[in-house]
Formats: structure tokens, sequence, C-alpha cells
């Protein structure tokens, strides 16, 4: 994961005005690439270097990034950081997204078994 270009990004979407949906779709679009380009490495980053600031923008794509890797370890590492940043849980509704990821794998393995 290209860790100083998703910064770039994250910078970016700040600046980006929410009422701007062109723009933040653009950001989100950056964002969801990069974290699905290498997801060992984009595992190691939210274990090591995530900061609460990133985690909360994370949110924003998180359900699209699974939805494109289908990764459990992935959410799981996310959910992890639950506990090292209860207040961006809170304030940014993080739960909400991380059972969005989860519904996602689930509704996967299901319609699998199907198959």
């Amino acid at each position: 994961m290209d860790i100083i270009r998703f910064r770039e990004v994250i910078k970016q979407r700040e600046e980006t005005d929410d009422e701007w949906t062109f723009g933040v779709e653009q950001c989100w679009k950056k964002e969801i690439e990069i974290l699905t380009e290498d997801i060992p490495s984009t595992i190691n980053f939210l274990k090591n270097d995530c900061t609460a600031e990133e985690y909360s923008w994370i949110s924003e794509v998180i359900d699209d990034v699974v939805e494109k890797v289908r990764s459990k370890e992935l959410v799981q590492c996310y959910k992890d950081l639950m506990i090292k940043f209860p207040e961006e849980c809170v304030k940014y509704n993080i739960a909400g997204s991380i059972e969005s990821a989860e519904a996602i794998l689930t509704w996967e393995d299901e319609n699998e078994k199907k198959g």
C-alpha cells in the first residue's frame, strides 16, 4: 500500500466540500484503489500506522473496499481498531460501516453455498 499517496488523497478529501459530490467520489475512488491494491500491506498499515483521523476517513469507503476484495482479515483488523479509536467510532458511526462490510461478507458466503 502506498501510504504517502493514501495520505495525499485523505488530505484532498478533507479539503473537498461534501456538497461537491464529484470531488468526493473521485477521492473515494482513489482511496479504494490504494486500499485494495495490496491487502497484506493495507492490513499492516491498519495495524501499525493508521491514525484516528485516517481510520475515520476509511469508514466512508470500507464497505466498497470489502466488496472489491472480500477479506475477512481486513474487516477484523478494521474492527479491532474500534478499541484503539473509540471516539471516532462514536462520532462517525464506524460500527455501522463495519456492520455493512460484514453483511457483504455474510451475503457472499451464503450465496456461494447456494450456488
